[in-house]
């Protein structure tokens, strides 16, 4: 155990536990600085894996914990057996990091920990929790209607009416309206009994006291509404989390700020912003189609190309290949930007996003449409929603081809229909705001979690 950062506070102490990986870390991070503004005293638990800067969050403690894996495995595309390995070695060091913690907390009176919160994908928390006598609270990084597909993946499977591959059928899922049996969460990486068993892991009904959700009733009211008709403990939707939180940055990639001198160059809602998210991989005819569709749509954009996501000798053909000076000041490529701030300037006026549930509320919390490519898991279900529930985004069904790029950011940025989905997105943008403020739903939830950690 290494403990990067003591903090003494008066206050009770909340133990955070996030999933080292850039979607699952962002609203943990946010959580602990609405809590820590709410008075409570923070100390993040981490893996070595993905650790985070301390210094970006001078405020809260930072102890890191082995996870005993191995680089290459870091570094693999399979996600499910790492977050399963993960689980299965950090047990037992979480379970001396807290009682070293509790010792301390009795011989040096340091703040009492009130107690744990912990990413889904950190189940292994629950028994430690149990074990050391600590109430815990899962939180949810996804959306409602993710848990609810998920689920119903499990129910159907188990009726044979799904096979462990998925389905391609544009049918719709009986009880999950709009989405088809195409749009279900099925892993396409690893085993299908990994995926299964992955599902069944982090949604196991197990000790924890409650359940924290980035969503809000504005979102899923009717979701929500039916998960806590199944759960047994209250949930509490107190999202959007990166609305809420105070300014901070919790990147695990560096930020290229020289975009946003760009933007102030472009005019008002004329920027279509290309980013595909922490995660996701690009091949080399997705990338070239993808140039061409950008270049002959003849709109301005901002693209960000992540480091790994796509082959550097690829990147490097397609800018020799003129693709830079074709588009000259018409496009900014950077490899990271500062999304939230890009976001939130007037100069974008339409978002092509691969539908993770961050880049999905961020995009919706500042009112601009999207142009939906989902990748894999979620981002099916969250692109569905925006397409079909909310109507404030397209979603691009087939492989990328130049042409059918080109016809989709007409759609969005210049036509009739685009004009209709930006107006949707700020009237649910209006909504979020008044949700998150006194009176609201998000905001009545939060007092009533803050209400339930001070009575553990």
């Amino acid at each position: 155990m290494e403990m990067e950062k003591e903090h003494r506070s008066s206050h009770p102490r909340l133990v955070l536990v996030p999933l080292r990986f850039q979607g699952h870390i962002n609203p943990m991070l946010q959580l602990g600085s609405i809590l820590h503004s709410k008075g409570f005293s923070i100390t993040v638990l981490h893996t070595a894996f993905n650790s985070p800067i301390p210094s970006n969050y001078p405020e809260f403690g930072f102890v890191s914990i082995p996870d005993n894996l191995s680089e290459q495995l870091i570094s693999a595309d399979d996600l499910l057996p790492f977050i399963s390995l993960l689980n299965l070695n950090c047990g037992v060091p979480f379970q001396e990091c807290l009682a070293k913690m509790v010792q301390k907390q009795e011989v040096e009176n340091e703040p009492s920990i009130a107690c744990i919160v912990y990413d889904e994908c950190m189940y292994f928390c629950d028994a430690v929790a149990k074990y050391v006598k600590l109430p815990s609270i899962v939180l949810r990084t996804t959306s409602a209607s993710t848990y609810l597909s998920r689920n119903a993946i499990l129910q159907l499977k188990a009726e044979g009416v799904l096979t462990s591959q998925g389905s391609t059928s544009q049918d719709l899922v009986p009880g999950l309206h709009p989405l088809r049996f195409k749009d279900l969460p099925v892993s396409k990486i690893g085993t299908p009994e990994i995926f299964l068993q992955f599902i069944t892991n982090i949604y196991k009904t197990r000790t924890s006291s409650a359940i924290i959700w980035n969503t809000n009733d504005v979102l899923e009211q009717p979701s929500l509404q039916e998960i806590q008709k199944q759960c047994q403990v209250g949930i509490f939707p107190v999202g959007p989390l990166h609305e809420v939180a105070p300014a901070s940055s919790s990147s695990l990639i560096k930020e290229d700020n020289s975009c946003i001198t760009w933007l102030e160059k472009q005019k008002q809602n004329t920027v279509l912003y290309v980013s595909l998210g922490s995660v996701a991989s690009v091949d080399k005819k997705e990338l070239g189609e993808t140039a061409c569709g950008l270049a002959n749509s003849k709109q301005p954009f901002l693209w960000v190309i992540r480091p790994g996501s796509v082959d550097d000798q690829e990147w490097k053909k397609l800018l020799t290949e003129g693709f830079v000076e074709a588009v000259g000041e018409n496009g900014c490529i950077v490899k990271w930007a500062p999304q939230k701030e890009v976001l939130a300037h007037g100069a974008v006026g339409g978002f092509w996003t691969h539908c993770g549930w961050n880049s999905t509320l961020e995009s919706i919390s500042k009112g601009v449409p999207m142009m939906c490519k989902p990748c894999f898991g979620d981002q099916r279900v969250n692109a569905r929603h925006v397409s079909q529930v909310w109507r404030i985004g397209i979603q691009l069904e087939n492989m990328c081809e130049r042409g059918e790029v080109e016809r989709a950011i007409k759609r969005l940025m210049v036509d009739k229909e685009g004009k209709e989905m930006r107006q949707r997105a700020k009237n649910l943008k209006e909504r979020i705001q008044l949700d998150i403020r006194e009176g609201g739903s998000s905001y009545n939830y939060l007092n009533k979690l803050i209400e339930l950690i001070m009575s553990f």
